[in-house]
């Protein structure tokens, strides 16, 4: 579902969120912690990483934010404007995952 709001991770206000489950559904999930994320910290998230990785070692915002990989990007989309919503690609390391 999605709403207008703030995006946890990267801090944009005024972004179109989405419920990201901070454990992957599939992973057990289903039930833990979520994060409002603006759609491009969201799908940037997935293509980096698999969810056994987001499940293991990156199920809080906190954790998301000192990952070298995620980070350069929020760095990046903290000065587009909140309409931008670049196309993200998976990451040539996550494609062969």
């Amino acid at each position: 579902m999605k709403h207008i709001g703030t995006c946890e991770l990267c801090g944009r206000e005024e972004v179109e969120t989405t419920v990201h489950h901070l454990t992957p559904k599939e992973m057990g999930g289903t039930f833990e912690p979520t994060a409002d994320l603006c759609i491009p910290c969201h799908k940037q998230i997935h293509a980096l990483y698999t969810n056994e990785e987001l499940a293991v070692r990156l199920n809080t915002i906190e954790d998301l934010q000192k990952d070298p990989k995620i980070w350069s990007f929020v760095k990046w989309i903290r000065k587009q404007p909140s309409s931008k919503v670049p196309r993200i690609k998976k990451s040539n390391e996550r494609k062969r995952k």
